[in-house]
């Protein structure tokens, strides 16, 4: 299982355990929470990276 951190707020999350993920530019972003998830999609050039 692999561990990623969520870019909104920093929690670790695991690629089966998360909450929801998103793409940008190529890369995958996992989030602890819908409301993380939320807050990317809205503005993912703010917080990939």
């Amino acid at each position: 299982m692999s561990s990623h951190q969520d870019p909104i707020c920093g929690m670790q999350v695991d690629e089966q355990n998360a909450a929801g993920k998103s793409e940008y530019q190529g890369q995958i972003y996992y989030f602890c929470s819908p409301a993380c998830k939320n807050k990317f999609d809205q503005d993912p050039e703010q917080f990939a990276g």
